[in-house]
């Protein structure tokens, strides 16, 4: 791979948690499951890709997320929140808000338009973010840091690319059935090692893929055990409110095509995509798709309502988004042109409109009719 080389920094850090998965291997008889390397990898205290101090995102990080490109984007969503808080409590829950953009641009617009919202609660494991939040949102009171999710919440809440990051493990289908692939060490280098699946991911297996059983022998594909539990965990926690997971992923059925046979995993470094996980562990992303039949399940499961499903392109012209480029004079080339540039992108099928999908649940609450003429759920 012709990757951007790391400072010197940079490789010490990495050097540093390459040793403690390696310690960590060794100790645990010579393998730990991929969902604990992704675990370390993102989430080590201080070396993690979110725990370290390295930038994320923008120009300098290593991708480029939707409220970045532009303010239109908390604007619309904005729209939709002002007519969940009606319903419910005033008041809003991200998680991974990034560097604090999402927050600022929704609560401008929900100021701007007279709607108040008395608490805006942010849950962010990455320190680094964490500090470019509280720079970017020092101006709202309101903005609150959590360690940890509230036991309860009515209001609203968002995930903007917060599922695709959560660590899942790797199966894959031999001749005998399905496997687990491990993490190992060999010849001084991470490598997988094929193990007998457990019985809870052989059920996983069973719940999550449609017609598993036909699949070709050598599929490898992920399972998202973390992200259900997450899911499962919000629907306990949702009072009357409504939750929107933003995220790249497809419904079960469109997720575990027989073309699909290498998975989805997925790495981002310095806004290069590869899909090598073990290139210097602590600074790159490790993500996978994800699976929307199974995290609207567990929801479900849990007590939720799934409200809507759709593409992202569908929520953001439902909510609103093409009124508000216009409040930019077309005329005013400068500014407009700027702004349709970066509508475009987020809305058209051939750049983040259909990739990007929306999860909606929630309880006692209902999605702007907008928003449901645009509903998919039926595909879930």
């Amino acid at each position: 791979m012709s990757l951007p080389v790391p400072s010197s920094d940079a490789l010490a850090a990495s050097h540093a948690l390459q040793h403690l998965i390696a310690a960590e291997i060794e100790s645990n008889s010579g393998a730990i499951s991929f969902a604990r390397y992704m675990e370390l990898a993102l989430y080590a205290p201080g070396l993690g890709y979110y725990s370290g101090g390295s930038a994320k995102l923008g120009k300098d990080g290593d991708f480029t997320t939707a409220p970045e490109l532009s303010p239109l984007f908390g604007a619309a969503l904005a729209q939709v929140a002002a007519a969940i808080i009606a319903q419910s409590a005033p008041s809003i829950l991200e998680f991974g808000a990034g560097t604090g953009k999402l927050a600022f641009d929704i609560l401008t617009e929900l100021t701007a338009a007279g709607v108040k919202v008395e608490r805006y609660s942010i849950v962010e494991l990455s320190g680094e973010l964490r500090g470019r939040q509280q720079e970017k949102l020092r101006d709202f009171p309101q903005v609150e840091w959590l360690d940890a999710m509230p036991a309860s919440f009515d209001g609203v809440v968002f995930g903007n690319e917060v599922l695709d990051a959560m660590p899942i493990h790797l199966v894959i289908k031999n001749p005998q059935g399905w496997q687990e692939l491990q993490v190992t060490v060999s010849d001084g280098r991470f490598q997988y090692l094929e193990a007998p699946a457990s019985a809870e991911l052989l059920q996983q297996v069973e719940r999550q893929i449609p017609e598993h059983e036909f699949l070709p022998v050598g599929y490898v594909t992920e399972l998202h055990g973390v992200a259900c539990g997450f899911m499962a965990t919000l629907g306990r926690m949702m009072g009357k409110g409504a939750a929107f997971l933003f995220d790249y992923g497809f419904p079960a059925r469109e997720y575990y095509f027989d073309q699909r046979a290498t998975g989805t995993l997925m790495c981002h470094y310095r806004h290069h995509a590869h899909p090598d996980p073990f290139y210097y562990p602590g600074l790159q992303d490790i993500t996978a798709h994800v699976d929307f039949t199974a995290m609207a399940l567990a929801a479900q499961d849990a007590g939720a309502e799934v409200l809507g499903y759709l593409n992202q392109s569908g929520f953001l012209l439902g909510a609103g988004i093409g009124e508000l480029l216009l409040r930019t004079d077309p005329a005013d080339a400068m500014n407009y042109l700027p702004q349709a540039r970066a509508m475009q992108k987020l809305v058209s099928p051939a750049e983040m409109g259909e990739l990007f999908k929306v999860l909606a649940v929630g309880k006692g609450v209902e999605l702007p009719e907008a928003i449901v003429a645009q509903d998919r759920t039926h595909r879930l």
